[in-house]
This record gives structure tokens, C-alpha cells and sequence, in this order.
């Protein structure tokens, strides 16, 4: 997940962040249609979760994601699962890059990775988007809502993507599974995320069908179009599954919700007068397109909460090792506590009792 990104452009490859051109050349000419050095390598300045490089040759620019130095937790840094997501999804004509080829050969590189095309279009960052005109705002979020309702429309059988993942149980394998990221990445007692791993696998709503759950979906995941408010490139595919449809849209819409910080927060914003569609109003566009029913949303956003903190305790040990490929990465590991203290707030207004002492 690359929760931490910085701002657009690439600088000059870190010494520590190097790819042996000598051994990726020959891999490109071999396994990357069309591909003619020489090339020219810069890093992507965000990408803290899996290093991002920008590869440009005279003809064409491509794009590099490899996972990250240092050692993994268990099923983190799935490149693999973004390279399959796209690969599938690219011939739908849903907005993907296209995936040229991944390399399992950790000789390579010293890791997998993968390579897919640049998608030349706007990274949108700010929520607030500072600089649009109320319509072109609203035609954007529009536009990102429709984007995810499309992808949960799609067949995971029809494209090839039935063995994706458990196709029942999705929020179910979500807290087990960051619950146990969290356990191992874990530096400091927090007895609120305690109780959450505790009381969230007991309450779980049932699942509303099965779909391709993207997993990280917000505003800088994706690219649009220079001049239309229309997304053009949906990014940072690691987190995909089989899952529920109502998980997935309720991540993005904690966006609603949570604080304004420059990027893709904009809960207390004056939504309406910035043109922004309210929430009521992104639930019911999301409804009308896929037919879904969205029960409340304070269960999915005490999950989805939780789940961030896990993602980001993560980082937070990565950063203690040493290992995080981001500037950004130390100020962002901060926020464990306050998304605990958050989605230990929605879980009570969900119904979970308070505990002496946590409150």
C-alpha cells in the first residue's frame, strides 16, 4: 500500500535503491514486448510500500514496481497480486496499465517485480482538489465513484480471476490477517487495538456478494485524464482480492470522514459548496450503478480503520528497522494511535461495549 506518498515526479536513484541495469536489460529484451534500450532509470518519490522506478527508452516509458529491500512480513508486498489484477483487468478496457511482465526470478533483481506502462495523466492528491471549479470537482468524484461501482460489477470468472481469492468470508480473512500483520510488526501495547482484534471477528456483517476488491482505493491511487475529469489509470493494486463489494466501497468512503491533511481526506469540508457530492450522495450514485444495498456504515469504518492502523504499524516497524524506502514513512507510522482511537469510536457507536479504563 502506498499510504505515504509524497508528491509527483522522480528524482535520481538512491544508491541503496539501484537496479542492476546489466541483468534487468537483458530480462526487458526477453520478456517486454517491444521493449528497445537504451534506458534511463529514475525513482517515483512516494512508493513507500513497494519502490516505484520510472523507465524511459527512446521509443516508450514504462514503469517498475519491485517490493521493497529488507526482510517481509508474510504476504505483504504482493507484486505479484497487482501484476495478476491488471493483467486480467487491462482487457476489459477497465483503467489499468498495461501489465508487460513480472519477473518471480529474485536473481533478477534481488526480488520480484513487474513492469507495466506510464499512464500520462493528472495525480490528484489533495481531496480538496485546490484550483478546480465546483463542477469539475464533483465530475471527478463522480467519476472515481463510478470507476470502483465498475469494478465491483465485473465477473471475477468471466476475466479469469475465479481462484483470485476466497470468494466467502472476505472481512472475516481481512481481520485475521491484519490482526496477525499487527502482532508481528507490533512495538508498543495499544489496548484498544487489543479489544478491536478481539470484537471485530464476532460482530461481521453478512458479505453482499463477491467481487474484485481493490483494497486501497482513494483519489492518489489513480491517474486522469490531463484535461477530463475521468480516470484513466487505476494504481497500487497489492491489497486486491475476492471480497465484498460493501468493504471495498466503505473504504473510500472514509475519505468523507477523515481529516483533512492535504491529501485524501476531506471530512469537515463544506462539501457542497466545493461541489463535492455529499456522502448520501456517493452511496446513492454507488446504488444506483451497481444495485448494492449499503447498510450503516459505522461496522465497516470501525473495520477499515482498524485495518489502516495495521498497515500502517507496519511501516511503523519498518521505520524502526530501517528498511522504509520513504522520507515520509516516520510521520506516517505516527498515526497508528489515532486511527486505533478512531475505529475504536465507530466500533462503539457499532455496539460494541465499553471497557472500563479504554474510554
Amino acid at each position: 500500500m502506498d499510504y505515504e506518498k509524497e508528491m509527483v515526479g522522480t528524482v535520481e536513484v538512491p544508491e541503496k535503491d539501484r537496479l542492476d541495469e546489466a541483468k534487468l536489460t537483458p530480462w526487458m529484451e526477453a520478456n517486454v514486448e517491444g521493449f528497445a534500450g537504451p534506458m534511463t532509470i529514475t525513482k517515483f518519490k512516494g512508493g513507500q510500500s513497494n519502490p516505484t522506478y520510472r523507465i524511459d527508452t527512446p521509443a516508450q516509458s514504462y514503469v517498475l514496481r519491485r517490493q521493497p529491500f529488507g526482510k517481509l512480513l508474510p504476504s505483504a508486498h504482493a507484486v505479484d497480486r497487482e501484476y495478476r489484477a491488471m493483467a486480467a483487468l487491462y482487457p476489459t478496457g477497465f483503467p489499468v496499465p498495461r501489465a508487460y511482465g513480472l519477473c518471480e526470478d529474485t536473481d533478477v533483481l534481488g526480488s520480484k517485480f513487474f513492469i507495466m506502462g506510464l499512464a500520462d495523466g493528472r495525480s490528484l492528491w489533495n481531496g480538496s482538489l485546490p484550483g478546480c471549479e465546483p463542477n469539475e470537482r464533483g465530475a471527478i468524484y463522480n467519476a472515481m465513484i463510478d470507476t470502483i461501482a465498475d469494478l465491483h460489477l465485473k465477473n471475477p470468472d468471466d476475466i479469469g480471476l475465479s481462484d483470485f481469492g476466497k470468494p466467502t468470508d472476505y472481512c472475516a480473512r481481512q481481520i485475521s490477517r491484519w490482526s496477525k500483520q499487527y502482532k508481528l510488526s507490533e512495538t508498543e501495547s495499544i489496548p484498544k487495538m487489543d479489544r478491536l482484534i478481539e470484537w471485530l471477528p464476532t460482530t461481521i456483517p453478512p458479505q453482499h456478494g463477491n467481487g474484485i476488491a481493490h483494497g486501497d482505493y482513494r483519489l492518489d491511487n489513480m491517474i486522469f485524464h490531463k484535461t477530463e475529469p475521468r480516470v484513466i489509470a487505476v494504481l497500487d493494486w497489492e491489497l486486491s482480492t475476492l471480497g465484498d463489494p460493501i468493504a471495498d466501497f466503505s473504504y473510500l468512503m472514509l475519505n468523507w470522514i477523515s481529516p483533512v491533511d492535504g491529501r485524501a481526506g476531506i471530512g469537515g469540508l463544506d462539501h457542497q459548496a466545493l461541489g463535492i457530492p455529499t456522502m448520501e450522495e456517493a452511496v446513492d450514485r454507488y446504488v444506483t450503478r451497481t444495485g448494492f444495498p449499503v447498510p450503516p456504515m459505522d461496522w465497516y469504518f470501525a473495520y477499515n480503520l482498524f485495518r489502516l492502523a495495521g498497515i500502517i504499524q507496519g511501516i511503523k516497524k519498518r521505520v524502526i528497522d530501517g528498511t522504509a524506502s520513504s522520507s515520509h514513512a516516520r510521520e506516517m507510522s505516527e498515526r497508528v494511535g489515532p486511527l486505533v482511537d478512531r475505529a475504536y469510536e465507530f466500533a462503539i457507536k457499532a455496539g460494541m461495549p465499553a471497557t472500563a479504563g479504554l474510554d
